[in-house]
């Protein structure tokens, strides 16, 4: 490859925090027109080393070098202004405003006289939309949006700003797979054009479908970089996680088999209609469709966040009126949310806090917390589910993808829980780390505990659960058993009853 094809250059870097040093002598090098795939465990340094380029951290050790020459952005506006953009992993939009107004907040086209032309930026976004196959009202607000809608959308913003480089962190965690192959293509169009790709991403079939070179990273440590096609998948992984991984996903205990939940005619109006099914003790129950079939509005009627018009929760035998959290919360019910950084943790809060907080009733009395009890409970349950931080003092939003949702999952942990809605717990996580999240569920399950898993992957769903529920536009069509599901069948029961449907 010729040296003049390089965009930008790391030379060196090296990234501290209190007590951890993230990334150590790093090199990176971008070129035009490649896609360049950033490999390696949750808190190996990918993103830290991202939001170097990106603008996000100016302090830090070593060099970046645009078109040869040496600089240092002071913030994310400057690294904008040199044509790098990011997309990042957890999505941060204004809620409140619409997809036009994200995408072109801060560079609004404008009439005579400083008015903003809201007609030539709905035009516009339509334009965007449309090259990646969307038919998104531009003027819809980004609350109504769903996850990978939203994703979608920081995408388009990235690609809407003529940019060099630009830098997808988890791109594809939410989408579903027509809208990762018109993500994939677009890509290839940006390729043509000479724009430098990073692809950030543990789905390992994804970074082989579209990359060109890899650089794997362990610890804050290089270890290696080249060509994409010349490094194995298996070897890839082993480069990632220090060790060779084999049967990622672990035997299931024996289910049980006294229902714990039983659901019966649950219905929303226009979103899900006569639902009915069941969880044994020690069961994991397993919710595969499409995304936007009704798989988390479904589990978020059963914990409360979302109202249903009808329909009966009957948990160990007792009829639940579950109007919120609370009462789901109440009844030993808990649910980890597909989307973390928005309903899982607050980001600016520790550890410790993110763990009390909805747990102050178990560290409290006459309204005084126990600070002893916290210390203790707190750091029990993180050394159980090894969540990796300095501390119990480190803010939620500074660890990585997988300790992220390890501290999710460890603020539910330390009640005596019955049943354990998950939806999309692996999202976003390395190999390592899913590992270790399934090795978890199935000792939960063990444990007595009953789980509901969703996941759009699908041998993540037919590996973990004991029965599947295969669920079509609001309704569950089938059901399998473990023996029974396979994803040719899952498959066939959704494209036959999207057919039934009208779709």
């Amino acid at each position: 490859m010729a040296k003049n094809d390089v965009i930008v250059e790391l030379k060196n870097i090296r990234k501290e925090f209190p007590g951890v040093v993230a990334l150590n002598h790093v090199n990176l090098t971008l070129r035009a027109g490649r896609v360049h795939a950033l490999v390696g465990e949750n808190g190996a340094g990918k993103s830290t080393l991202m939001k170097i380029l990106s603008g996000t951290y100016a302090s830090y050790g070593g060099e970046v070098l645009l078109d040869g020459k040496s600089l240092r952005f002071a913030h994310e506006r400057d690294a904008l202004d040199k044509g790098i953009a990011i997309v990042p992993q957890e999505l941060n939009p204004i809620p409140e405003m619409t997809i036009a107004e994200n995408i072109f907040l801060g560079r609004e086209p404008m009439k005579r006289k400083g008015i903003i032309n809201r007609k030539e930026r709905s035009r516009l976004t339509k334009d965007y939309l449309a090259s990646l196959g969307l038919d998104y009202d531009p003027e819809t607000k980004m609350w109504k949006l769903s996850v990978a809608q939203r994703q979608m959308v920081e995408i388009i913003k990235a690609i809407s700003r003529n940019s060099r480089v630009i830098i997808m962190d988890e791109p594809t965690s939410a989408l579903t797979g027509v809208e990762t192959r018109q993500l994939f293509a677009q890509i290839e169009m940006l390729k043509q054009k000479g724009i430098a790709i990073v692809f950030i991403s543990h789905k390992l079939d994804e970074v082989y479908a579209i990359g060109d070179d890899v650089t794997v990273l362990r610890d804050g440590e290089m270890i290696s970089t080249g060509l994409l096609k010349d490094v194995t998948q298996d070897h890839l992984i082993a480069m990632m996680v220090g060790r060779e991984v084999k049967d990622i996903y672990p035997p299931l205990p024996v289910a049980g088999s006294e229902p714990l939940l039983i659901v019966k005619g649950l219905s929303s109006k226009d979103v899900f209609e006569d639902v009915s099914f069941e969880i044994h003790k020690g069961e994991i129950v397993g919710f595969a469709g499409m995304m936007g079939a009704g798989r988390s509005e479904i589990a978020r009627a059963v914990f409360g966040l979302d109202r249903h018009s009808s329909g009966t929760i009957i948990m160990d035998g007792k009829t639940l009126r579950i109007k919120s959290p609370r009462d789901a919360i109440k009844n030993s019910i808990a649910m980890v949310t597909e989307d973390r950084a928005a309903y899982g943790f607050v980001g600016v809060r520790s550890i410790k806090d993110n763990i009390v907080l909805p747990n102050c009733d178990l560290f409290s009395k006459h309204g005084i917390l126990n600070v002893k009890t916290i210390k203790a409970k707190v750091t029990d349950i993180c050394r159980k589910l090894s969540v990796k931080a300095a501390s119990i003092e480190t803010l939620a939003g500074t660890l990585s993808g997988g300790n992220q949702q390890k501290l999710v999952l460890s603020k539910w942990l330390v009640r005596n829980v019955k049943l354990l809605i998950l939806d999309e717990p692996t999202r976003g996580i390395d190999v390592g780390a899913k590992q270790e999240i399934y090795r978890l569920i199935a000792e939960l399950a063990a444990s007595g505990i009953g789980v509901l898993l969703i996941a759009s992957e699908m041998p993540e769903v037919l590996s973990m659960s004991h029965r599947v529920e295969v669920i079509t536009n609001g309704h569950i069509i089938g059901e399998l058993s473990r023996a029974e599901a396979t994803q040719d069948k899952v498959m066939k029961m959704i494209v036959e009853g999207r057919k039934h449907n009208g779709e």
